[in-house]
């Protein structure tokens, strides 16, 4: 149910910060996406068979992605899916690497980029997606409490921190031992973004 959960909270928020800025709750509710997409990159790298196909994947959903999003936002910056290509492209890096002393400069110089080219949560996304492929159970929900906490400082957006509540779930479901895997249609799952966008950009500026 996750990838649904993800898509439809997703819907909710951008349906409220294009049409309804003005209600916060469902701001709130769309909190809950992103760490559930974030997840998702992890799964989707540990379990791949082929991470040419994968990067390419979320390359071309990114690139198809990017006029709506702009239309839909009204605002020059990167999507969303830029920032978890770029989560899976560090996470791949950091396990290739031959040397670990050079895994800090990586992450450094990662978020540096995503933060100066304007991508959709910028170094909060890539640490989140870090969380997930280092920590379990409680210690993972401290880690993303403490890293929202220092977004919040940052970008006075205290609704953040509902998203907490995404990673709590992932949370007690890993202590219960489920699996995480895609099911059911995986077009749906991996061209959602970029349709929503493009009808919720239409319906804009109509």
């Amino acid at each position: 149910m996750m990838q649904w959960i993800a898509m439809i909270t997703m819907l909710i928020d951008h349906i409220g910060a294009v049409f309804y800025p003005q209600v916060e709750e469902l701001r709130v509710i769309g909190r809950i996406a992103f760490p559930i997409y974030a997840f998702a990159v992890y799964v989707g790298y540990k379990h791949t068979r082929n991470m040419k196909k994968y990067i390419m994947r979320l390359f071309w959903i990114a690139v198809i992605s990017q006029i709506p999003f702009m239309a839909a936002f009204n605002h020059l910056s990167l999507n969303v899916v830029w920032t978890l290509l770029s989560g899976l492209l560090v996470l791949l890096a950091l396990d290739r690497l031959p040397v670990r002393l050079l895994n800090i400069p990586i992450v450094i110089g990662a978020g540096w980029i995503m933060e100066i080219t304007h991508m959709d949560y910028g170094m909060y996304g890539l640490i989140l997606v870090l969380l997930f492929r280092y920590f379990q159970g409680a210690i993972l929900v401290v880690g993303h409490f403490l890293l929202t906490a220092v977004y919040i400082t940052l970008y006075s957006s205290s609704v953040q921190m509902y998203s907490v509540i995404a990673t709590v779930g992932i949370a007690i479901a890993q202590y219960y031992g489920a699996g995480f895997r895609l099911k059911g249609p995986r077009w749906i799952w991996r061209y959602f973004y970029p349709a929503h966008l493009a009808i919720i950009a239409l319906i804009r500026w109509i």
